[in-house]
Formats: C-alpha cells, structure tokens, sequence
C-alpha cells in the first residue's frame, strides 16, 4: 500500500499473531456478516445527500493519499468534515482489535489489509457493515483475488478493495547479460533455478533474499497456484500444490541460490548490495527501487514470475489493502461516500498510483496511458504496463480468521525445510496436522 509497503509485509509475520490472537469470536456492537444491516434509510435521503463528520483510520502514504483527496471530497460535498488520521502501522491493529473487542472507539472508516480482512469479519461478524446494496455493483470492476477478500458469508459485500500487489520478476539486467540469460526464457521455475545455477557460476551472484524467520515465498507461490493455507474451509498445506512449492524452496537453498538477509532493511540492503540476481515481487517494489536505489538506474527489467508450468499463472500477489465502515460509525451514509469516492473512479485511483504508489484494484484504472509509459528507471521499459497485464489473472485465494495460527506453524514448516533440511512432504504433512488441531478443521483429502 505504498512505495515502501514492503515494511508492512515483513511486519505482518510478527504482528499478525500478535493482533489476532487479541480477536473473540464475540461480535460487539453494531453489524455485518450474516444478517447484518446495510447503510439505507434514515442514514441518508434518497438523493443521498450527505453531511457531517467523519474519521478516517490508516498509515504512511495511504494516509498522505487520503488526505490529499479529503479536499477534493469536502469542496464536492459543502458541509462534510473528512479527518484522516496517521494511527501508525506498528499499532494499527492493536487499535482495531481492542475497538472491535471493546464496542466502542473506531473511527468511521478504517484501512485493513486484505488479507487481515477475513480474519476479523470471522472473528467478529457482526462488526461491520454490510455495504452490498451499495458497493455490489462494483464487483465487475475490482481485480478478482482482491474482491474475494472483501466478500463474507453469502457473498455480502464488507468492504472495497483499495491497492494490490500483482507479482512479477524483478531481475539485475547486468548480472543477466553476464552470465548469458535470457529472462523471458524463465517460463518455469526449473528455468529459474537452471538460469540462478548458470548466473551463481558466471557472477558469483545469488538469486534471492529470503528472511530465515518467515515463510518467505510459499504464501506467493500458493496463491500462483490457486490456494492458500486453506481451501473450501479445509486445512491444505500438504496439498501436492503446497508440496510443489516447498520442494522448489529447498532446492533453491540446496543450489546455495538463497541468500538469507534479516527483515525489510536486509531485504534492501542486500539488493543494493547487488547480492543477488532477483527479487520475485510485488509491483510496489518499484517504488522501493527508486527512492532508495537511484544509483541502479538503467540496472533492473521485469518479467511475469516463472510457472510451475510453461502456460501456467505467471503471477500472484503480495500485499494490497482495502477500506471498511465499522458498525460503530456514526456516520456511515459519509464513510462509505468518501469510499465509493476514493476507489470507485478512474482519476483518483491513477492519481493515487502517480503520487503515492498504490497499484490500484480497481481495473479500469489499469487502462489509463500512465501505465504503459516508458519508465527511464528500468532502461525504458513499460515496467507498471507487465503489472497490468498480470493483475487481472491474479488467482482468487481463500483467507480466513484463522490465518494467524497456520502462519505460526508454517514458518516453522518452512525454517525446518529450509535450514534443517527437512523432507517438505513429510514436514507439510505433519504441520497439516497442527493446523487442523489448532483450528478444529479438516483436513483437504
């Protein structure tokens, strides 16, 4: 959700838990969910108008963005107040939690990632509102893998999709021209590894920063496969998806193909380091690239990820967020008008890509000639138009409140593989069965 959005996902390991384990499976105040009432009625007249105050709850560049187009919005509508507020990302979800817990204390608009939004719609069900009425109609237009996560039991609309993370490969052209590589040849993850062994011997370079304490990129190599750490309710790291994915993580490593870097600032500083060849990514990288990278101009192209087949899905997707009313808002007929506002048009959502580096969900915004300009950057390729071709094929996944308590295990899943050299069948099996006696579910037969 911003040209440094990465900190964000690297935190999320550690914080997801953190926050989620604060979440009951009571609902308190309000509604959403099942049987859960729209905004309607006495909340706005019937040429909805709107009027009054609201408060916006985000963090770092979508704050700015927010901020930014609250005027445009308040001079739109006369005798409207939209105060956004910077709560931090480090407690961001603290505070939602304990005000989902509590009842009381949430702002009227809050920004949640997507894949953080299953986890609290199914731990408190009844604590936001149902904006289907409103925002079903707006289905058609988002990037499908970003509407699922917005969308609860019987397909009721609980929030709009805001910014995505389509995946591509980010690649050193230097180091490729080195070694004789051709990066459109890496069509399948074999040809990757083929292509980092030849790369490894010619240059001495690596292929990719992993962090040793997450789960690294299994989450993006699932959903490049159609699923997540559950399927249709059902437990499914062992799948032989799931086991095609961490065998191609261990041979990474076994090729001495991983370099191991700690956290965001490894991440970046290996990068500018030239310690490896590629960073398998999200389009917000970029933004990372040139901010603090600008002595690599003319150093980096990108490509679609490599397949698990030759015409497979060449992308997935890391990070992204939307934006929600809780049933605590006082004012919601105005909340959602500022989100139907800020995500629902062409002009604001580029503009926001332009200044703030939010790739948007909303696809007709992938049209405009914005992304497919040459990017001096990247020696002029039209690097945002390769995101654009791959977000509309980004696989829908399923995320849910029990999200946190695999990712705990699947990071051991994954450091027991990776590090101690573990068979993946056998460790994906038995974390399988931690899962399922965590969560009380089934296991995917």
């Amino acid at each position: 959700m911003s040209t440094r959005p990465t900190r964000r996902v690297v935190l999320a390991a550690g914080l997801a838990t953190a926050a989620t384990s604060l979440v009951s499976a009571c609902a308190m105040g309000g509604s959403g969910g099942g049987g859960a009432r729209g905004i309607s009625g006495k909340e706005g007249d019937k040429k909805g108008k709107v009027g009054g105050k609201i408060t916006v709850w985000s963090w770092d560049v979508a704050a700015k963005a927010m901020k930014r187009l609250a005027h445009t919005f308040e001079e739109r509508h006369p005798g409207t107040t939209v105060d956004v507020v910077d709560i931090g990302y480090d407690n961001a979800y603290d505070k939602i939690t304990v005000g989902l817990r509590g009842g009381s204390g949430l702002a009227d608009v809050l920004t949640v990632e997507g894949s953080y939004m299953p986890r609290y719609t199914g731990n408190f069900p009844s604590g936001f509102y149902d904006l289907t009425s409103l925002g079903g109609r707006y289905g058609g237009d988002f990037d499908r893998a970003a509407w699922r996560t917005v969308t609860g039991k019987g397909g009721a609309v609980l929030a709009l999709p805001w910014d995505i993370g389509p995946c591509a490969l980010y690649y050193r052209t230097d180091h490729f021209r080195a070694a004789g590589v051709d990066p459109e040849s890496l069509l399948t993850w074999d040809d990757y590894v083929a292509a980092g062994v030849r790369i490894k011997e010619t240059t001495g370079r690596k292929l990719l920063i992993m962090d040793s304490t997450d789960a690294g990129i299994l989450p993006m190599l699932l959903q490049q496969q159609g699923q997540s750490y559950f399927k249709g309710g059902r437990v499914a790291v062992d799948t032989p998806e799931a086991v095609q994915s961490m065998t191609l993580m261990k041979t990474l490593h076994d090729k001495g193909l991983v370099a191991y870097e700690k956290g965001w600032d490894g991440l970046v500083t290996g990068t500018k380091e030239g310690k490896v060849s590629t960073t398998p990514t999200a389009a917000w990288w970029t933004g990372t690239l040139t901010e603090e990278m600008p002595e690599l101009k003319g150093k980096f192209g990108v490509v679609p990820l490599p397949g698990f087949t030759a015409d497979g899905i060449r992308t997935s997707n890391i990070g992204g967020s939307t934006l929600c009313v809780p049933a605590q808002s006082k004012n919601p007929r105005l909340a959602w008008a500022f989100i139907e506002f800020l995500l629902t048009g062409k002009a604001n959502q580029v503009s926001m890509l332009k200044r703030e580096g939010l790739f948007p969900a909303y696809l007709p915004a992938l049209d405009d000639p914005y992304l497919s300009a040459e990017q001096g950057y990247f020696g002029g390729q039209a690097a945002l138009d390769v995101f654009a071709r791959l977000a509309r094929n980004i696989p829908p996944v399923e995320n849910n409140k029990d999200d946190a308590k695999a990712s705990d295990i699947m990071i051991s899943a994954v450091t027991g593989v990776m590090l101690r050299s573990k068979d993946p069948r056998a460790t994906l099996s038995s974390a399988a069965r931690q899962i399922a006696a965590a969560t009380g579910r089934e296991r995917v037969k």
